[in-house]
């Protein structure tokens, strides 16, 4: 017995104990940390660590979440204990952001009457507002996206998009807002259809987006909120070319994206254009200043964006190939304001088979006239119900079609070209957001969290600060004896 006293009575076992002691009060520490910061919001404690970032949440959804005044439901139709983490993680740390916001669960083998009652399928999420009496449905398969393409190759599809971010902010803006618009696309003049990208985004966006052909019929909709044609390779005819003049004299908005036919080839819509202020250059466009790997006519533009149109741009990185430029000239009314968002360096050329004529060229531009509703009485719709006094008529002119062609959009996704063009269509609605996100490639492995946030970081780094402490202490007790 006596030993034993002896024993715990040396110099070393009294710094073991003392490291000992130590070591408990720190392990202590890490506990309770971990069973505090276990009780904080979702928001605060999933850090995502996957790879393509699919759990980062942007700003336009943040902000969104935040303004949100109506209760809405995320109900999730599906197995929670065999649906993909990624979806249930996610789903977890979006709601998080909102106190409007809840999630439930149903078991549609349990409870098979969920799915008649919801009209829905299973792997399926309802969101609704009971506020609005709105609702929608989300599928699985909207979210973590199939690349049906593999298959015909491989026999088996790939994984190719997570968007879980752009259907739920979509979904929630769409049961939440009363707000509607029409967009209508010209046809029959040759133009150009939209990408399954563009299309995509419009539909979260929630436009109505509707064919007006103008041969077949020249008088432009009451509903329509924004005309737009998109790379026309025919020209306007005169009468048609009226109607839009009218309509914009009216207090319309229109938006024309230019495509590789010359000003020659379309005279009466050159002519509309003319009157804004905006004429079309000779030849194509190159600035050897900021182009794409020393290709000058795959350029970089500089942008001069600001309030809407600036909304979610941050890398000011648009990419535009084989483009036409504008030139800016005095418009036809003194009511009329010009403005460009988008153009080149001084240092650019339009080049054409004779001849190379340096300059800044316009690449994306916006006019703008007020209209007192005097002014617009003789064009105004006798079926219109606006009353206003004033009314503010838009032209936005983008001079290269391939701004949103799937070739640059879907090939380089960091650019900012289609939140641009988003920005650009939304600017022509009054109190309305660009809320279109684009999903997060999952071509890149490791897309599930690799730990559980900052639970894990405190059990992580608390055994070296353990042994660090453990260490200091027997040092600082040998150098005191």
């Amino acid at each position: 017995m006596e030993k034993i006293k002896k024993l715990f009575q040396t110099t070393g076992t009294k710094q073991g104990s003392f490291s000992i002691g130590v070591t408990a009060i720190v392990i202590a520490i890490v506990v309770v940390a971990n069973m505090i910061i276990g009780q904080l919001p979702e928001k605060y404690r999933n850090i995502d660590v996957s790879s393509t970032k699919i759990y980062e949440i942007s700003d336009t959804s943040k902000d969104l979440l935040k303004e949100l005044d109506h209760k809405v439901t995320l109900t999730v139709l599906a197995v929670k204990d065999e649906t993909d983490d990624r979806i249930t993680t996610f789903l977890s740390k979006y709601a998080g952001l909102s106190k409007n916001v809840s999630v439930k669960w149903i078991d549609p083998v349990l409870h098979p009457s969920a799915l008649t009652e919801n009209n829905a399928e299973k792997d399926t999420i309802v969101v609704k507002c009971e506020d609005t009496g709105k609702s929608t449905t989300v599928a699985f398969s909207d979210i973590i996206v199939q690349d049906m393409s593999s298959y015909y190759y491989t026999g088996s599809a790939s994984e190719s998009e997570f968007d879980g971010e752009g259907q739920l902010t979509s979904a929630i803006n769409y049961v939440t807002s009363d707000a509607s618009q029409t967009v209508y696309r010209t046809s029959g003049h040759g133009e150009s259809t939209f990408s399954t990208t563009i299309s995509d985004l419009m539909k979260k966006n929630n436009y109505n987006v509707e064919e007006l052909n103008l041969v077949m019929n020249t008088e432009i909709p009451d509903d329509c909120d924004l005309l737009m044609m998109y790379a026309p390779t025919n020209d306007l005819s005169q009468e048609e070319a009226d109607v839009l003049k009218n309509y914009l004299k009216s207090g319309g908005k229109v938006m024309l994206i230019l495509g590789d036919t010359t000003s020659e080839q379309l005279p009466n819509l050159m002519g509309i254009l003319s009157d804004y202020g905006m004429k079309e250059a000779d030849g194509y466009i190159a600035d050897p200043k900021r182009c794409y790997q020393g290709n000058a006519y795959y350029l970089f533009p500089q942008l001069s964006v600001s309030g809407d149109l600036a909304n979610g741009i941050s890398s000011q990185m648009v990419l535009l190939a084989n483009t036409h430029g504008l030139e800016l000239s005095d418009p036809a009314r003194d009511t009329i304001s010009v403005n460009a968002f988008m153009s080149t360096t001084n240092n650019a050329y339009a080049v054409t088979e004779d001849a190379q004529t340096e300059g800044s060229y316009t690449l994306g531009v916006v006019a703008t006239e007020s209209i007192s509703k005097d002014d617009g009485e003789d064009t105004k719709d006798e079926n219109s119900t606006d009353d206003s006094e004033t009314r503010k008529s838009r032209l936005t002119v983008i001079s290269s079609a391939s701004m949103i062609d799937s070739q640059i959009t879907d090939a380089f996704t960091t650019l900012e070209n289609t939140t641009l063009f988003m920005n650009a269509v939304t600017a022509n609605f009054d109190g309305v957001k660009n809320i279109s996100i684009e999903p997060k490639s999952l071509s890149v492995e490791y897309n599930t969290v690799q730990h559980s946030g900052l639970l894990s970081l405190l059990v992580i780094f608390g055994v070296p600060i353990v042994l660090l402490i453990g260490g200091f202490s027997v040092w600082y007790r040998r150098r005191k004896a």
